[in-house]
C-alpha cells in the first residue's frame, strides 16, 4: 500500500467521493494509476496531477502556454474558422488547388533563404542523421515543392501553421506559432496578368470581413533592387536588405506572383470588435436538439437522434437519462440551437413528433415519416 504525505493526503481528501476513506484504498498498479480511477471527473484534474506529484515526488508542472502561442476556446475557434473559411473559399472561387506540405523541413533548405530572418528559425536537434527545422513560412516548402515534383505550372493554396523564434507582441497578433494563408500562380505567363488576379483577391477578402477602408500597396523586388545598387549596396546583401518584402531566392527558375493573407492581424481585429458588440457567436453548427418532456424516455431519444444523425442532420441530446424538458429547452437559448424534436409519451403513441422554433416558441406536430423534409426545409437558407 502506498502512503501519502500530509499534502497529497489534503488534496486527495478534497476529491474523494463523499464517505469514502483513504484508509480505504489500496494503491496498486503503477505509480499515480489511483488517481485516474477514482478521481471525479470534471473539476479536479490540476488537483489530480498536484495528488499525483505529492505521491511520487515529481515536480508539479506549470499550466501555461509556452511563450508566443495561446489556446483557442470554442468561441475564438469559431471565429477562426469563420475567418479561414471566408479565405479558402475566396481562394477555391479563383481556382486555386489545395497541397500540404511537412511543418519540417530539412535545416539547410531554410536557412540563408531569409537573410536577417534566418536567426529567428526554429531549429531542432540531429533526428537520426537529419538536421531538421519548423518551417518558416509557407513560400520556401511551396519551392521545395514545385522543384522537387519538376512541377513549373500552378495555382495553388495553402493554409497551415508556421514557427518563428521571435519576440511575440500577442495583443497586436504576433505570435511565435502562427497560421499563414498563402495563393501563388507559378509559371510562365503573359506580365501583369496573374499579379492582377492576386491584388483582386486581397481585396475580395478584405471586403468580404468588413474591415473597413483599407490600402493595397503594391511593391516591386526590382524597383527595390534597383533602388538598393543606386545607394552602393552590394548585390550579395539584396536579398537579407529585403527579407521583410520578399522572401524567394532570385535564381529561382520558375516565376511565381502570389499573397499571403496574415490571418493572426486579422483575428485580433475581428476578436476585438466582437468582445466590443457583445455578440455571442455560436461555437457548434448543431440544428435540431431531441429532447423528451417525460422519464422513461432515453431509448426513444436515442432512436430518433439517431435517425436524425443518418439523413445528415446536426442533431444533439443531453446526457442525462432523465432531463427536465426546461432544462433541454434552455440549452437551445443558451447554444442557439434553432430547432427541438420533441418526443413524449403521447408523440409515440400518436406517431408524431412535436416540432419548436426555439426563437418563436411555437410547436406543430409533424407526422414522423415526414419530420426529416420538414426540418430541412426550415433550415433552408
Amino acid at each position: 500500500m502506498l502512503r501519502l504525505g500530509p499534502l497529497a493526503a489534503a488534496a486527495a481528501a478534497r476529491c474523494l467521493p463523499a464517505g469514502t476513506s483513504l484508509s480505504s484504498l489500496c494503491l496498486a498498479g503503477s505509480r499515480g494509476s489511483f488517481a485516474r480511477s477514482w478521481l471525479p471527473a470534471g473539476n479536479c484534474g490540476a488537483l489530480s496531477l498536484q495528488v499525483r506529484a505529492a505521491a511520487g515526488g515529481e515536480r508539479v508542472p506549470v499550466l501555461k502556454t509556452p511563450k508566443g502561442t495561446r489556446d483557442h476556446a470554442p468561441a475564438q475557434a469559431a471565429l477562426r474558422e469563420r475567418l479561414l473559411s471566408a479565405v479558402v473559399s475566396c481562394f477555391k472561387r479563383h481556382g486555386a488547388a489545395a497541397i500540404d506540405t511537412p511543418a519540417l523541413e530539412l535545416r539547410e533548405l531554410l536557412v540563408g533563404k531569409y537573410g536577417e530572418g534566418t536567426k529567428l528559425i526554429y531549429e531542432l536537434q540531429d533526428q537520426g542523421g537529419e538536421l531538421l527545422a519548423l518551417r518558416y513560412d509557407l513560400t520556401v516548402p511551396f519551392a521545395r515543392y514545385l522543384a522537387m515534383n519538376k512541377i513549373t505550372n500552378m495555382k495553388r493554396y495553402h493554409v497551415a501553421k508556421v514557427y518563428r523564434r521571435d519576440n511575440p507582441a500577442t495583443t497586436r497578433g504576433r505570435y511565435r506559432e502562427f497560421y499563414q494563408c498563402d495563393f501563388d500562380i507559378a509559371g510562365q505567363f503573359d506580365p501583369m496578368i496573374p499579379d492582377a488576379e492576386c491584388l483582386k483577391i486581397v481585396h475580395e477578402i478584405l471586403s468580404d470581413l468588413q474591415l473597413g477602408d483599407f490600402v493595397i500597396k503594391v511593391n516591386d523586388r526590382r524597383i527595390l533592387n534597383g533602388v538598393f545598387a543606386v545607394c552602393g549596396v552590394p548585390e550579395s546583401k539584396f536579398i537579407p536588405a529585403c527579407s521583410t518584402v520578399d522572401k524567394l531566392d532570385k535564381g529561382r527558375k520558375v516565376p511565381c506572383v502570389g499573397v499571403s493573407i496574415g490571418i493572426e492581424r486579422i483575428f485580433s481585429i475581428l476578436e476585438q470588435r466582437l468582445e466590443a458588440s457583445g455578440e455571442k457567436l455560436r461555437t457548434t453548427e448543431t440544428q435540431v436538439l431531441v429532447a423528451t418532456p417525460q422519464k422513461h424516455l432515453l431509448a426513444a431519444r436515442l432512436k430518433l437522434i439517431s435517425e436524425l444523425w443518418d439523413a445528415g442532420i446536426k442533431a444533439e441530446m443531453l446526457y442525462k437519462k432523465d432531463p427536465k424538458l426546461l432544462k433541454q429547452l434552455q440549452y437551445c437559448e443558451d447554444t442557439g440551437i434553432p430547432l427541438a424534436a420533441i418526443v413524449g409519451e403521447q408523440e409515440l403513441a400518436d406517431g408524431v413528433v412535436k416540432l419548436r422554433d426555439v426563437a418563436t416558441r411555437q410547436e406543430v406536430d409533424i407526422p414522423r415519416e415526414k419530420l426529416i423534409d420538414e426540418i430541412r426545409r426550415r433550415l433552408e437558407p
